[in-house]
């Protein structure tokens, strides 16, 4: 028996690197992410590096193809696939799956090669991750590949700092108390709800996306305007599905006051 299928989606935001370390719980998983390298490889591709949170969404949803007994992306009350990929602790700014159902790892390899598809996710020269998922079940092997173009992980801390150096560069004076920016992010909806005692933001603006240097249009808008002197940062947990209408699965949430 041999089914596959696959699933690709783009998020448009730009890639930051971080380093990851190849590493595969089994020698099936590690001969498939073998397999994948050495394609890519006699393609001049660069090959991909392990992704233990790939690998964790990956096998969990291996193990429901094999109690289900067939190949889906999704099952009755699953996430879909970046949701459950980004809950699974993966970072990324691109996501892809494949999933077959073969007798052994090299004729799950060789059906995604030859599937146009399948092909086309594991030899993506945008990608840079991956993790495998392999079950054993009713004499079949249940795979699932799930392969990502990465982003960098920082602490909320980090993000803070990080935006904003890119409002000082804008000539905009940090605020020594973040908190209100802080709650506003973390906070469901964009009211601004009760903000504390302290001083009240002309304006305010939360986002999530794996490029934190990369101010929103409006919010550029608002600081060229010469109107706003002064900014509060405030950076939270992401969310998945990005919140806002973005189509951020998994990246940085931030909020900015400017007053």
């Amino acid at each position: 028996m041999r089914l596959i299928c696959r699933v690709s989606l783009f998020l448009a935001m730009t890639l930051v690197l971080s380093a990851a370390v190849l590493f595969a719980q089994d020698e099936k998983e590690k001969q498939l992410v073998d397999l994948t390298n050495e394609a890519r490889t006699q393609a001049g591709l660069k090959p991909l590096t392990w992704d233990e949170g790939l690998a964790k969404a990956a096998r969990a949803h291996a193990e429901k193809m094999a109690a289900d007994k067939s190949i889906s992306h999704r099952y009755d009350g699953e996430p879909d696939v970046p949701e459950r990929v980004a809950s699974a602790g993966a970072h990324f700014s691109l996501i892809e799956e494949n999933v077959a159902a073969a007798d052994s790892v090299q004729r799950v390899q060789d059906s995604w090669m030859k599937s146009q598809g399948h092909h086309d996710n594991l030899m993506n020269p945008k990608i840079d991750r991956i993790g495998v998922g392999l079950v054993s079940a009713h004499g079949t092997l249940y795979a699932v590949a799930d392969y990502a173009q990465g982003v960098s992980q920082q602490g909320t801390g980090d993000v803070e700092a990080s935006v904003g150096k890119v409002l000082e560069g804008k000539g905009m004076k940090l605020v020594s108390d973040a908190s209100g920016a802080r709650q506003y992010c973390a906070q469901e909806g964009n009211a601004a709800g009760n903000l504390g005692s302290g001083m009240q933001p002309r304006f305010l603006m939360k986002w999530q996306s794996a490029d934190i240097t990369n101010l929103p249009p409006e919010l550029q808008k608002r600081i060229a305007s010469g109107v706003f002197h002064e900014a509060a940062v405030g950076a939270c947990d992401a969310k998945a599905g990005g919140g806002g209408g973005t189509p951020t699965f998994s990246g940085y949430r931030v909020a900015v006051f400017l007053y």
